[in-house]
């Protein structure tokens, strides 16, 4: 990880406050935490503030319609027990949909209770969005949230910005943990030349393989389309693409996970302690798939305080 230091945020500053001026929700969000940061935890996720990813329009954008612009939902931790730590939030849905509430709204309550800034992306998918649309929201949300480090923001700690995942929004999320870059450098736009690196990854039931007979075919099919190329498959396949630079991961998932074999989890922590990676593999005996915090589901329950007590051994929940 120390490979991996944030640049000094103070260069791109100037640009970074351009782009809060042209983003109305954020800037109206800046001033509200200032004068009411629990506010924003009222109602469901439609109910919170918002920052979309590219205000003057996404990449391959087919239009200008709803399902065409990419947004984070912020859940802002309570300055009270805030660690200046921030998590992007990717819900599950097979590359199809979203489950934005048991794997997103309720993801970003408990991050918050643990002190830690959330913010839940909707990112693009099918049928209108294939491979590489929902890696390039993914990779953007991270520069985004590390971009808001700064004295006008002062949000979280630049260098404490992870990445969670549901199913398939586990494969977005491992996604970024294993094809990230240091930085677009010869951008016009300052956001795209910070890291899209997370530093640290915490994938949950995710789709890892595009391999047939280990991956959700459904995800497959909505990522890569019907008939994938075999490069492309390996290419997405995650497991092949962990190395050294891989950040430290946290998985969980459940044996009787029927949906998504818990293989996907097994082979990446399997290339995890190939290249040293470090991290933590919990496989729980019960639970069907898709149980977000797990509540009533046996054993499973626990994934939470173990996944918190992993985050404070790297020192993330710090204040």
């Amino acid at each position: 990880m120390n490979n991996f230091k944030t640049r000094n945020m103070t260069q791109f500053q100037p640009g970074i406050l351009a782009f809060i001026k042209s983003n109305v929700t954020l800037a109206l969000l800046i001033g509200s935490l200032i004068l009411s940061p629990i506010s924003v935890m009222a109602g469901g996720i439609d109910d919170q503030p918002r920052i979309i990813l590219w205000p003057d329009g996404a990449p391959e954008a087919k239009a200008g319609a709803p399902a065409d612009i990419p947004y984070l939902s912020i859940y802002k931790a309570d300055p009270s027990k805030a660690t200046r730590c921030a998590i992007v939030v990717c819900p599950g849905g097979g590359y199809g949909g979203l489950a934005k509430s048991h794997e997103g709204h309720e993801i970003g309550q408990w991050l918050n209770e643990l002190g830690i800034s959330a913010y839940v992306l909707t990112y693009r998918h099918a049928p209108a969005y294939k491979d590489p649309v929902p890696r390039l929201d993914v990779q953007r949300a991270i520069r985004l949230v590390r971009s808001l480090h700064s004295p006008q923001a002062g949000m979280h700690d630049a260098d404490k910005v992870g990445v969670l995942g549901f199913s398939a929004g586990g494969h977005l999320a491992s996604t970024a943990a294993t094809q990230f870059d240091l930085g677009l450098l010869d951008s016009s736009d300052t956001i795209d030349r910070l890291s899209s690196r997370p530093d640290f990854a915490i994938l949950c039931y995710p789709v890892i393989s595009m391999e047939q007979g280990v991956t959700h075919a459904g995800s497959r099919r909505n990522l890569l389309g019907e008939t994938p190329a075999d490069e492309d498959v390996l290419r997405m396949s995650n497991d092949l693409r962990v190395t050294s630079q891989t950040p430290p991961t946290f998985l969980w998932h459940t044996q009787e996970d029927a949906a998504v074999l818990p293989e996907n989890s097994l082979r990446f922590y399997s290339a995890m302690v190939k290249h040293r990676v470090p991290g933590e593999l919990h496989i729980f005996q019960k639970g069907r798939h898709g149980i977000g915090l797990g509540k009533g589901q046996g054993t499973a329950a626990a994934w939470p305080e173990l996944c918190a007590n992993w985050l404070n051994s790297l020192g993330m929940l710090k204040k």
